[in-house]
């Protein structure tokens, strides 16, 4: 029987940089810079410089995994993310791929499908909810309306990226990850009426944040113990 909730990294499933590489605006002639930094079993950081002059206004600095994770979360609602903060006001991009295309020969991956969800890190730390409809796909940056669903039985890649949103932000940035979990449901899905659980459900183009309460301050911290 599977657990209702099932660690990528963190928890049982302790982080590791060496798991991790940076794939940044550089390959395209940028100067942004990422780093997964892990300071200990139970913390991640990812960092960096998002620099957004050299490429006039655009940029991106991510951390990718590496090789193929050949995850099955197709018995799961979505992905929670324990933060423990990042700077205000700050949006970074959950990604997943199903499919890897392959390397061009130049260091840079061929262009494929990745689903993204938006998402801003609570000030103070807390969990951000994404359930499967909040990602969306996309081609090249853009939306791609006509791409197939997302592969849930077959995850292969997972990337942070701090990206400049067409010039609306840049500089250096920190978010603070505990653990990302797939969870098999959300607090509200029972109640389809609720007006939370229609929140959970907003369109994907707007970022998730999860308002901070002590519950919702304890609830990773429960996770980390297998109290949930």
């Amino acid at each position: 029987m599977q657990s209702e909730s099932l660690f990528l990294f963190g928890g049982d499933r302790p982080w590791d940089a060496s798991a991790w590489v940076a794939s940044d605006d550089r390959v395209r002639g940028g100067s942004s810079t990422s780093f997964m930094t892990v300071d200990s079993p139970e913390r991640a950081c990812f960092h960096g410089h998002l620099d957004t002059t050299t490429l006039g206004g655009a940029g991106f600095a991510s951390q990718r995994t590496v090789g193929v994770l050949a995850l099955d979360l197709s018995a799961y609602a979505g992905l929670v993310l324990a933060l423990g903060g990042g700077a205000p006001g700050y949006r970074y991009t959950l990604t997943l791929k199903d499919e890897i295309p392959g390397d061009r020969g130049d260091g840079r991956d061929q262009a494929g499908i990745s689903w993204e969800a938006d998402f801003e890190a609570p000030e103070e730390g807390g969990d951000v909810l994404l359930p499967w409809d909040k990602f969306r796909a996309t081609y090249r940056g853009r939306d791609k309306d006509d791409a197939k669903p997302l592969d849930l039985t077959s995850i292969k890649r997972v990337s942070f990226m701090m990206r400049s949103f067409f010039g609306q932000q840049d500089g250096d940035f920190e978010l603070v990850i505990h653990a990302i979990v797939a969870k098999k449901s959300f607090p509200d899905d029972d109640d389809s009426d609720d007006d939370d659980d229609n929140d959970l459900r907003k369109p994907a183009d707007e970022a998730v944040r999860h308002e901070e309460t002590p519950q919702a301050r304890s609830w990773w911290r429960m996770l980390l113990c297998g109290l949930v």
